[in-house]
């Protein structure tokens, strides 16, 4: 506390009594220091009522010399002269003031309320009276002036007010407060004729819109009616004019509504629409689209809303041109309208007025190029064009036009900077479809010519394929390869035509001039398929053998070895030259038996590989594919072998060089490496586990959990016990190196 630190809190325990909020608020407030008060004075004669009288003068003087301009001031000494009956006092007081600012609205407000507290009406009517015309455009002179009059029941003299009012042409409140008196007296043509005034002075859509609406609710239909007309011949037939009375439309259509005269209203909607822009008229279709749901039949509801998404539309892409997610909402939209005219059974004519919106909206949404020269950009206005040749081959069956829309669009693309092959594709399988083979090889030709890509490739041979070309086909794939011979799928697929074709020495060409080249995409599945191609078709077991011999060369991938002994232990089909000789379709095929000694033998050179490469979790997966063989195919001393080289997790420790500390590492440590490296320890962690087997046996637990086989089959415990513990020590001097069994012992 005495260095300015917050105090130490030693005992954080909850109290024994716990105080309340109500508690706490209560003793402030009883706390709380009573405020000065002046002193009450009682005047007991007329002369200390006249010494208090002078001494508050005085101070109320001195006040407003020194603030002269402080209405304030002026106000508080007014109306205390008031509150002692001296009025004249205070008249002139506030008419000093009224000198000082006569235009202060406050004042004149005060000095009326002063006046009306003491009941002289006349006096507060004079003082309106000066107010207004000393400040007609103050509103709050003018209310309380006609409340006043309202108020004594003189209600010809508010209406004298009113009418000096309305002379300086006040905003709308002023004009419906002038309204609603004469209502409240039941003066509805009064009423009536002020609106009239009212829209000589100020004709704007919302005012003609009450007027016809008071009219209405008077029971005057026929005058409300005229009143519409009037204000729609007062705005003309213009477009900024109807934009701007788009009110008064909507208004008299649903007065007609109202009334149930639906035609009329249609009509009218339907006048206001016809000459108003499509994104200008949003609120009214809206407003149109609600009553044709109520009022209207099934084909005109359906035809208003699509007037209504075509504004939304349209506002939309003038917005934004590049919007291309617009522009197909906006086609959809056409291409359905048009379809459900078909389906109705419409007019040739407005069949042929709705193709032509459909086209319109293709045409100006093309009209959209992309600004630059980037594929990204073009990538969905690219579609536009497709829909648009689609539409017209599917829906109008103009062919010339539908080609003539593939050609222009295939001009656009800047074919030198990027392409699409969906494009060409799609224009060539037009040509085809209209028969044109040449047309289509020619354009798919020259495709490949410019800007030659995998997918123009593809979409060529599977379009020859379709025809059955197949030396069309050899010759596409010789470009192609030509092109990339580094595609991997490629070569498949040329290998596969091939076998297909049951030339079977072309495929096996094929795949040695695949598998030869320097350099492939992802060769693992060109071997495989090679070798799939050797097994199953050609059932040649040498040559797959020295595939597989290549390929270990090549990559030395574990997975290559487990396929390889995998390959030699099963059975694969006969050769092609005895199958052909035995075939019976009845008869089930014959295959040719695998050898599991081979297998073994491809295993131990895989692992002995793996083992000089220094590659540990690719030994113990090839030894768990070694075990699952040995499990199928081998006997239990073959399976014991595999089980007594899987390696065990060791822990090691090491110093870290950056950090300087003992890190503990996790590995697997193999019988062989071990026994290799270190054979004394080896012999003894053969001890060890012997031992543990052994308490595994007579407590009925599990036997051996590591991949280590004991030394002898029968170790004396006692020999065993000394040999640990001796071990133990060695370990506690030196903890360079721990192995834990599989189980985490």
């Amino acid at each position: 506390m005495q260095d300015g630190r917050a105090p130490r809190i030693r005992n954080r325990a909850p109290a024994a009594i716990q105080i309340t909020a109500e508690q706490l608020l209560r003793e402030a407030q009883e706390r709380q220091e009573s405020t000065f008060r002046a002193p009450k004075q009682r005047v007991e004669d007329f002369e200390e009522l006249h010494e208090y009288r002078g001494r508050k003068r005085k101070e109320f003087e001195e006040r407003v010399r020194r603030t002269r301009g402080s209405i304030k001031e002026w106000t508080q000494y007014a109306n205390w002269e008031a509150s002692q009956n001296e009025f004249d006092r205070s008249r002139s007081i506030f008419e000093r003031a009224l000198d000082v600012d006569p235009r202060s609205v406050q004042l004149w407000l005060s000095y009326t309320e002063m006046e009306l507290k003491s009941r002289n009406v006349q006096h507060a009517r004079n003082l309106f009276d000066r107010a207004v015309t000393l400040l007609p455009r103050v509103d709050q002179l003018w209310y309380k002036y006609v409340y006043l009059e309202e108020l004594l029941q003189n209600v010809p003299g508010a209406r004298q007010v009113f009418e000096r009012w309305m002379q300086w042409e006040p905003d709308d409140k002023a004009w419906q407060a002038y309204i609603k008196m004469e209502e409240r007296y039941d003066e509805s043509d009064r009423a009536s004729v002020i609106y009239e005034r009212w829209i000589a002075v100020r004709p704007d859509p919302r005012v003609w819109v009450k007027w016809a609406k008071f009219e209405e609710e008077r029971g005057k239909l026929d005058k409300a009616r005229e009143v519409f007309q009037t204000a729609l011949q007062f705005f003309g037939d213009e477009e900024e004019q109807v934009e701007k009375a788009q009110a008064v439309f909507n208004a008299f259509a649903k007065m007609e509504t109202r009334l149930k005269e639906y035609e009329r209203a249609r009509v009218i909607y339907k006048f206001a629409l016809s000459r108003l822009p499509r994104s200008k008229s949003a609120n009214l279709y809206a407003a149109y689209t609600k009553f044709e749901k109520q009022h209207g039949t099934r084909s005109i509801v359906e035809s208003t809303v699509l007037g209504k998404r075509r504004i939304q539309y349209e506002d939309e892409v003038s917005q934004d041109g590049r919007n291309y997610d617009v522009w197909f909402d906006y086609v959809r939209l056409e291409e359905g309208a048009l379809r459900t005219l078909r389906e109705e059974g419409g007019t040739k004519e407005e069949e042929d007025a709705a193709m032509e919106r459909v086209r319109d909206v293709y045409e100006r949404a093309v009209a959209q190029v992309p600004p630059g020269q980037e594929k990204r950009h073009w990538r969905r206005y690219i579609f536009l064009w497709l829909e648009y040749a689609l539409f017209e081959e599917i829906e109008t069956k103009d062919y010339d036009r539908a080609r003539q829309v593939y050609r222009t669009v295939l001009n656009l693309v800047p074919h030198k900077q990027f392409t699409f092959s969906k494009l060409w594709i799609m224009a060539a399988k037009f040509e085809t479809r209209q028969l044109d083979l040449m047309a289509a090889r020619k354009m798919l030709g020259t495709a490949i010519g410019m800007c030659p890509k995998e997918s123009l490739f593809k979409g060529y041979i599977q379009l020859e394929m379709d025809l059955r070309e197949f030396d069309r086909v050899r010759t596409l794939y010789e470009k192609y390869l030509e092109y990339d011979p580094t595609n991997s799928a490629a070569w498949i697929k040329y290998a596969e035509l091939e076998t297909a074709l049951e030339d079977f020495t072309r495929a096996e060409a094929i795949f040695e001039l695949g598998v030869s080249q320097a350099s492939l995409s992802m060769p693992e599945i060109l071997w495989k398929a090679y070798i799939d191609f050797e097994v199953d078709e050609q059932g040649d077991r040498e040559k797959t053998r020295s595939l597989y011999e290549r390929l270990v060369v090549l990559s030395g991938h574990h997975k290559v070895w487990i396929s390889y002994a995998e390959f030699e232990g099963s059975n694969i089909p006969l050769p092609r030259a005895m199958r052909e000789e035995e075939e019976d379709e009845d008869s089930e095929p014959r295959v040719v038996a695998g050898d599991p000694e081979i297998a073994r033998q491809v295993f131990e050179r895989g692992y002995k590989d793996l083992k000089v490469k220094g590659l540990k979790a690719e030994r113990a997966a090839l030894l768990e594919s070694w075990k699952s063989f040995e499990q199928e195919h081998g006997s239990e001393s073959d399976l014991a072998k595999v089980e007594g080289m899987m390696p065990i997790i060791g822990r090691k420790q090491h110093v870290d060089k950056e950090t300087g500390q003992v890190v503990e590492d996790w590995e697997l440590v193999f019988a062989d490496d071990e026994r290799e490296a270190n054979p004394r320890s080896f012999k003894f962690l053969q001890m060890a586990h012997a031992w543990k087997h052994s308490q595994a046996k007579k407590s009925g637990g599990p036997g051996i959990l590591s991949g280590f086989t004991p030394a002898t089959a029968s170790v004396p415990e006692s020999t065993l016990n000394d040999d640990v513990r001796m071990e133990d020590r060695r370990e506690q001097d030196d903890s360079h190196s721990d192995v834990a069994s599989s189980d985490g012992e």
